[in-house]
């Protein structure tokens, strides 16, 4: 048995950030073992250069944004990631290479072989085991926002315009249209809840399959 490498992807407000809180809570009630992490931010050099590159004072070019965010998952990669596989953990990240494709590909307007290239120099090219791919619209996702938006600051990418977001959402769905066999989109629509269970109905099975299935735990929970 290897570890397994699952993702969360998603526009802003799709609540992916919960979904992985609550998973990593169930696996963790079937004493399995899980790192949770996030993209950027997931290593301590990553925590400074996201505070640095969400700051909305903050004026970044949109090149230096695509290699600061490389930068980021370089780190990720050879100091979390690979480690964490290596000992057979569930690894739940919360944004990866996806991401980069869709907002600084698609949202920034850079090309897909730069956007390529350098994904496969930041990664070393590892690749999520399972995505999951929280889809909603940009205008229940601006609903969302603003919610969030007034318990918190905003960042660089929360206020963003309609159009840069729809060209993100069109980005990862077309993602998922092209991977089918690791991208499963799940309606972010309903409540907590019924999105959880979605959640779990995929990823229980996926985990059985690669024989995690919990000390003294039953697996078909959802």
């Amino acid at each position: 048995m290897a570890g397994v490498f699952i993702t969360f992807e998603g526009i802003d407000g799709c609540g992916k950030s919960t979904q992985l809180r609550l998973l990593a809570a169930d696996l963790r009630a079937r004493q399995l073992e899980v790192l949770t992490t996030r993209e950027p931010g997931g290593t301590t050099l990553g925590q400074r250069l996201r505070a640095a590159l969400l700051d909305v004072d903050e004026q970044v070019d949109p090149l230096a944004e695509l290699l600061v965010f490389a930068a980021d998952r370089a780190q990720h990669v050879r100091t979390v990631l690979r480690p964490a596989l290596a000992v057979d953990k569930i690894i739940l990240s919360d944004r990866y290479a996806d991401a980069t494709v869709a907002y600084q590909g698609s949202g920034r307007g850079f090309s897909p072989e730069l956007i390529k290239g350098i994904v496969s120099l930041a990664t070393d090219s590892l690749t999520p085991d399972l995505t999951l791919l929280f889809d909603l619209t940009v205008p229940e996702s601006a609903v969302r926002t603003r919610r969030r938006l007034a318990a918190k600051r905003s960042d660089r990418l929360d206020i963003e315009d309609v159009e840069f977001h729809e060209r993100v959402r069109n980005a990862y769905l077309e993602i998922a249209k092209a991977n089918p066999d690791r991208v499963r989109v799940i309606n972010a629509r309903g409540s907590v809840e019924q999105t959880h269970n979605l959640v779990m109905k995929i990823v229980i099975p996926f985990l059985q399959e690669r024989g995690f299935t919990g000390a003294g735990q039953s697996a078909n929970k959802a």
